[in-house]
C-alpha cells in the first residue's frame, strides 16, 4: 500500500478537517507540509498537527521538495491560480469547493490535467457516504423504478458577523453566495444520484445579509432522466437543515442532516406492497461509511495508487458548476437556461454574476441587533 505525501495550502478552519481526515488515513497519507501567508496561523496549525515543514508560499514549498498531492484549503479566489501552479509543476491537486469562481477557470484547470496525471479533484464529500453511493447505484439499476421528482434544500443561517471576513459575500473573491459556496454540496449529491440536468428556471435575492452576492436562491431543475427537482439555497434560515428527497415510482428516499450524514440519517419508504422489498434492498447496500473528507480522501488515494484519475474529476465537477452558473444566469436574465448554453463569450462563463445582480452593487451595512427594553413593573 502506497503512502502519499500531502501538503495542505491554507490553514484556516476547513484545513483542520482535512488534517484530521489525513490522520485517520494513517498509512495512506502523510501530512508533510503546510502553507499559509499568515505566520501566526501557520505556526499554530503546524504545532496542532505536528507538521514538519511550514512554508509561506507555493514557490517555497516546491523548492523544499514537492509533495505527491497538494490539498487546497484557501479562499475560492485563489483556487484556480494555485491549482494551475501545482499542475504545471506536475503535482496532483485536491481542492475544496468551489473548485473555481467560474466555468472559464474550471475549464483552464481541466486543460492542464492529463489522463496519466497530474490530476485535479474537487472536494464533494457527500458523494462518498454509503447512503449516497447506494442510492446512486440503485437509481442507475432502476431498482426503485423511475425517478419522478426531487427536493434539494440547503436551509442554513449565517449571522452578519460571518461576512466580516474580507473575502466573503463578494463576487470577485467568494464568487457567489449560498448557491456557489454552500448549497453546492447538496446539489452535487443530487446530480450524483439523478445524473445530468437539462434545464433550470431560477430566481435569486439578497434578503437581509450585508453582502454583494445573493443570500437566497430558488430553482426548478429538470433532468435528462425525466425527474423535476426544487432547489433552495439559503443563508437566512434560523432552523438549519440540509434536506434531500428523491421520489421514484416505487419508493421515496429522504436524507435529513446538516453538514454531514451517516446511514441513520436516511429514510426509505416503499409504495404499498413494496415496503419490505424496498427496505431490504436499501439496508443491504449500506456499509456504515459516513460522508466526509475521510471517505473521499480514501477514494482519492485508492485511485492514485491504481494510476487512475481521482474522484471528483473536472468533468464531474463541471456538471455541478454548470448548474450553479445556470441558476445565476436564469435568475439574473429572467429566462430558462439549458445545459450547454453557457459557453465562451457568455458573460456568465467568465463570472457567476454575468450581466449583474438585479440589486444595488453596494453592500448594505449590517443591521444592528435590537435588544428589547424590559418593561417597568406596574406600581
Amino acid at each position: 500500500m502506497q503512502t502519499f505525501d500531502v501538503a495542505i495550502v491554507g490553514t484556516g478552519r476547513i484545513a483542520a478537517f482535512h488534517a484530521q481526515a489525513l490522520a485517520a488515513l494513517a498509512g495512506r497519507a502523510r501530512l508533510v507540509a503546510a502553507v499559509d501567508v499568515d505566520e501566526e496561523r501557520l505556526a499554530a496549525f503546524g504545532a496542532r498537527f505536528d507538521v514538519p515543514r511550514l512554508h509561506r508560499d507555493l514557490a517555497d514549498l516546491f523548492a523544499a521538495g514537492p509533495p505527491d498531492v497538494v490539498d487546497l484549503c484557501t479562499p475560492p479566489a485563489l483556487h484556480a491560480e494555485q491549482a494551475l501552479a501545482c499542475l504545471d509543476y506536475g503535482i496532483t491537486v485536491v481542492c475544496e469547493k468551489p473548485p473555481a469562481l467560474s466555468l472559464a477557470e474550471l475549464d483552464r484547470i481541466a486543460a492542464r490535467t492529463e489522463a496519466s496525471g497530474p490530476h485535479f479533484a474537487t472536494v464533494f464529500q457527500h458523494r462518498f457516504g454509503s447512503g449516497g453511493l447506494a442510492l446512486a447505484d440503485l437509481r442507475r439499476e432502476g431498482a426503485f423504478g423511475a425517478p419522478t421528482t426531487a427536493v434539494c434544500h440547503t436551509l442554513w443561517y449565517r449571522p452578519d458577523e460571518y461576512f466580516a471576513v474580507p473575502w466573503r459575500g463578494r463576487w470577485d473573491t467568494e464568487g457567489g453566495g449560498p448557491t456557489l459556496g454552500h448549497g453546492i454540496h447538496q446539489m452535487d449529491l443530487m446530480l450524483a444520484v439523478l445524473g445530468p440536468w437539462r434545464e433550470v428556471v431560477a430566481l435569486a435575492a439578497r434578503q437581509t445579509k450585508p453582502t454583494a452576492t445573493e443570500d437566497l436562491s430558488c430553482a426548478i431543475v429538470t433532468f435528462d432522466c425525466g425527474a423535476v427537482a426544487t432547489v433552495v439555497n439559503s443563508l437566512v434560515s434560523p432552523r438549519q437543515t440540509s434536506y434531500l428527497r428523491f421520489d421514484f415510482t416505487e419508493a421515496t428516499v429522504e436524507l435529513t442532516h446538516l453538514y454531514g450524514y451517516g446511514d441513520g440519517d436516511w429514510t426509505v419508504t416503499g409504495v404499498p406492497g413494496q415496503e419490505e422489498r424496498v427496505r431490504t434492498l436499501w439496508t443491504s447496500r449500506l456499509t456504515g461509511v459516513s460522508s466526509g473528507h475521510t471517505a473521499q480522501l480514501a477514494r482519492v488515494f485508492d485511485a492514485l495508487e491504481a494510476g487512475e484519475p481521482p474522484p471528483v474529476t473536472p468533468a464531474d465537477a463541471r456538471l455541478t458548476m454548470e448548474l450553479v452558473t445556470a441558476i445565476y444566469a436564469s435568475a439574473f436574465t429572467g429566462r430558462p437556461v439549458r445545459r450547454g448554453e453557457i459557453v465562451p463569450g457568455s458573460p456568465f462563463y467568465e463570472r457567476m454574476e454575468g450581466t449583474g445582480a438585479p440589486w444595488p452593487t453596494t453592500v448594505p451595512a449590517p443591521k444592528p441587533t435590537v435588544v428589547p427594553t424590559p418593561r417597568m413593573a406596574s406600581t
